[in-house]
């Protein structure tokens, strides 16, 4: 089995679990299984199309699956599945007395 940790955002979609056991032999399949077992995470994860969403990046062992074979990647008993959502957000103005002399877009 594989485990699939869990970032704190989306705890609450497994009931508090920080880690999940998945099984499955690639990335896809893994999903499959977290989603068979904590179905309220599924829209969290996947857009309407079923496809992974683009702010949703997995990374196997320190490898993120956009560099090998997307959820096509194998993945073998004991193997670590890491999901990490992207941060976004910010300011477009720099802080006061940053910046100083540039022009922000």
């Amino acid at each position: 089995m594989t485990i699939l940790r869990i970032p704190t955002p989306l705890r609450a979609y497994t009931s508090g679990k920080s880690e999940v056991t998945v099984g499955g032999s690639n990335v896809a399949e893994a999903l499959n299984d977290l989603t068979a077992q904590f179905p309220s995470i599924k829209p969290h994860l996947f857009n309407e199309g079923g496809e992974l969403r683009p702010f949703v990046n997995l990374f196997v062992g320190e490898s993120n699956i956009k560099d090998l074979q997307g959820v096509d990647t194998p993945v073998k008993d004991g193997d670590r599945l890491m999901l990490i959502p992207s941060i976004a957000g910010g300011s477009p103005f720099p802080l006061q007395g940053e910046g100083q002399g540039m022009r922000v877009a």
